[in-house]
């Protein structure tokens, strides 16, 4: 119930109601590195991500996972057939201990007919999700890698940043240059080389498990080609 109080989607939901919607769902855990699902799989459930981080990738021609987005406290995913998937387009992987709430489509399909708010709430994020999806494809047809990468993290304070006492945004999870250049659309040896270059610059930290952003203000500059 009190993951639920803070899940956007039922905000401001009586007790009552957020009780109703509880017996619809079931609370699940995952160690670091486990998979929620794989791509291919038949498309069953719905997740809200209760604590810790998730990863979401698509496979490529390569056969390397591009990752798509890495997912925080709050945020719905997943895929069913209701909502026009037969199968996942994606994999979901435990960055960190990971708990999520799985809702099967009937269920998901009741709290929707009885919560009518809840269901505009769920298509404002999707067509959220949709639109970031956009952006990133648009931003690899016309952006420099360096610009990728400075909007791919600007997108990732904004959703995960820790202010730190030092100065500086934290981003409190293992993020490797694979990762980056999958969301980045481009290669890890070139994000390699922006963040060598954001590094000297002062822009950015990093270690083996966090990325600090210590410029915002510049890192903005440099997504914006200037």
């Amino acid at each position: 119930m009190d993951v639920l109080r803070h899940v956007p989607y039922f905000a401001g939901l009586s007790d009552r109601e957020l009780t109703e919607i509880d017996s619809h769902l079931t609370a699940l855990s995952w160690a670091q590195g486990d998979p929620l699902y794989r791509a291919g799989e038949p498309a069953e459930h719905l997740f809200v991500l209760a604590s810790g981080r998730v990863k979401l990738s698509q496979p490529s021609v390569a056969g390397t996972p591009v990752v798509t987005d890495v997912l925080v406290p709050g945020r719905l995913f997943g895929a069913m057939s209701l909502l026009g998937d037969s199968v996942h387009g994606e994999s979901a992987q435990a960055l960190v201990t990971t708990c999520a709430l799985r809702i099967d489509q009937p269920s998901f399909r009741a709290v929707l007919a009885g919560h009518p708010e809840v269901t505009l709430r769920v298509l404002d994020d999707v067509a959220g999700r949709l639109a970031r999806a956009r952006s990133r494809v648009g931003r690899q047809t016309t952006d420099t890698v360096a610009q990728r990468v400075a909007a791919v993290l600007l997108d990732l304070v904004d959703e995960l940043g820790q202010e730190r006492a030092s100065g500086g945004t934290l981003l409190q999870l293992p993020l490797s240059r694979a990762d980056l250049a999958g969301m980045a659309g481009s290669t890890p040896e070139s994000v390699s080389r922006v963040m060598s270059a954001l590094r000297k610059e002062g822009v950015v930290d990093s270690g083996r498990r966090w990325t600090a952003v210590l410029d915002v203000p510049r890192l903005r500059e440099v997504a914006a080609g200037t």
